[in-house]
């Protein structure tokens, strides 16, 4: 395939509901997000205390992000399961089924006792409800983009599907908010006592204004169409595969692409955001208010960036914007932890932001980016798979590696090669990928159906 934009696509015309749907999105994706963000701050500062009180700060701190990686492995199974039923009955169902769950778990894990009430129970009470967030999540990220990506026209989709992106440093930028304010208006016994479970209650609230806004949008109309098509074909006895099997037939070069592409954005974010505030708190010393106002502003900032990178990646492509912050983010992993060893507040902010600024580069095209990779009937599946697979060997461990290297050699050296080498491990990936942007996704639907049914009257 040729590295050129499809120039010949006709954009397709702007509905009048895209707004509305986009508002939809990034309110639901900020609340799940928060949610989930909300769980890595709480295991930095309060799980190692609460849950594992038995332990050394540090290795208290590694058992709880043991726990926070643990919510990964759910994220797979969560992308193919709504992968599938999203590919098969549509976007906002789906949305709507993964927000509910984010919001039980978060609430409950709001409600589950410390260790000195139930023992080795609250530990495991906590592993289970974060097993369900991940799941949840697993299935969030997917339908939120496809749903802006297929209402959306093919000449700004790469800013329209960034916005949900922005729910990322909205929801962070809430979580760590809210656990701000906590910290600030509290003393230290009565926050880890009963403070600290305000926010994930605060959830309930939270689900509930989303689900109120997620019901009122309308479905895809790029998928009613293609399920229309879909219900033809098998009308006149043309079988199409089930949504795994023809990702893993057709597009197997693709996931992988998305794979690669997300190990940098996804490691280098949580050593930015999360592993940060153990840093600054277990091995600096440094206030917990300190390190959480540092991550507030850098979240702040990544907010307003966010749609600007994608607009930048519908001007000149997604895979040089991309790169650009890869090969940032490689880069400023070896400024980062020698501003944060300056344990200078200026400085702190100046680690976080920057960093932040590398990843928007990234994270902003990745929506549009990995929509026009797959078509209508099996987007959901593919980009989802290709995101949360990664998560597995990315996120999920990162801020677990993080702080083992730093227990084992008591330096951020070992660390700085690790987010460099992510970064390495991403421009293969893009030098390997085809560029997307201008892609029309009802031809891409077209192309995707040929081979689906194809390949199942080979079978």
């Amino acid at each position: 395939m040729s590295d050129s934009p499809a120039a010949g696509a006709v954009p397709r015309a702007v509905p009048r509901g895209l707004g509305k749907v986009v508002a939809a999105s990034l309110v639901g994706t900020t609340i799940e997000w928060y949610d989930y963000f909300l769980y890595g701050s709480a295991a930095a500062l309060v799980f190692g205390k609460v849950f594992f009180p038995t332990s050394d700060p540090l290795t208290g701190t590694l058992l709880s992000f043991l726990t926070y990686a643990i919510g990964f492995a759910a994220r797979p199974l969560g992308a193919l399961v709504f992968g599938h039923f999203g590919d098969r009955s549509g976007r906002k169902k789906l949305l709507v089924v993964s927000l509910l769950m984010m919001g039980v778990a978060t609430t409950l894990i709001g409600c589950v006792p410390g260790y000195d009430t139930l023992g080795v129970a609250a530990p495991v009470l906590l592993t289970v409800l974060r097993l369900v967030q991940g799941f949840a999540l697993g299935g969030e990220w997917g339908g939120a983009v496809l749903l802006v990506s297929e209402h959306g026209d093919a000449k700004r989709r790469g800013f329209w599907a960034s916005w949900p992106q922005g729910g990322a440093p909205a929801g962070n930028l809430l979580a760590v908010g809210v656990l701000s304010l906590m910290t600030n208006i509290q003393a230290d016994d009565a926050f880890l006592s009963w403070g600290w479970r305000i926010p994930f209650l605060l959830s309930a609230v939270l689900v509930g204004i989303g689900l109120w806004i997620r019901l009122g949008v309308d479905e895809s109309p790029l998928f009613r169409e293609a399920a229309a098509k879909a219900e033809a074909r098998r009308a006149q006895g043309k079988a199409e595969q089930p949504p795994l099997l023809a990702v893993l037939r057709h597009h197997w070069k693709d996931v992988l692409v998305a794979m690669g592409a997300r190990m940098a954005e996804n490691i280098s974010y949580y050593v930015i955001v999360t592993f940060v505030l153990a840093y600054c708190v277990e091995h600096l010393k440094l206030g917990k208010q300190t390190a959480l106002n540092a991550v507030l502003i850098g979240s702040a900032i990544q907010f307003c960036l966010i749609p600007l990178f994608g607009a930048l990646s519908d001007r000149i492509g997604r895979r040089p914007v991309y790169l650009v912050g890869a090969v940032g983010v490689g880069v400023w992993a070896w400024a980062f932890f020698a501003l944060l060893d300056t344990k200078s507040f200026p400085m702190l902010v100046l680690a976080v932001t920057v960093g932040l600024v590398f990843h928007s580069a990234m994270y902003a095209p990745q929506a549009a980016f990995f929509s026009e990779l797959f078509g209508t009937r099996m987007r959901f599946s593919g980009a989802s798979i290709g995101a949360q697979f990664a998560s597995v060997a990315a996120g999920a461990p990162a801020p677990l590696i993080a702080v083992a290297l730093l227990k084992d050699y008591g330096s951020s050296t070992p660390i700085s090669l690790y987010v460099s080498l992510a970064a390495v491990v991403t421009v293969i990936a893009l030098l390997f990928a085809r560029e997307t942007r201008g892609a029309d996704l009802a031809e891409t639907e077209a192309a995707s159906a040929e081979q689906s049914t194809a390949a199942v009257r080979g079978a």
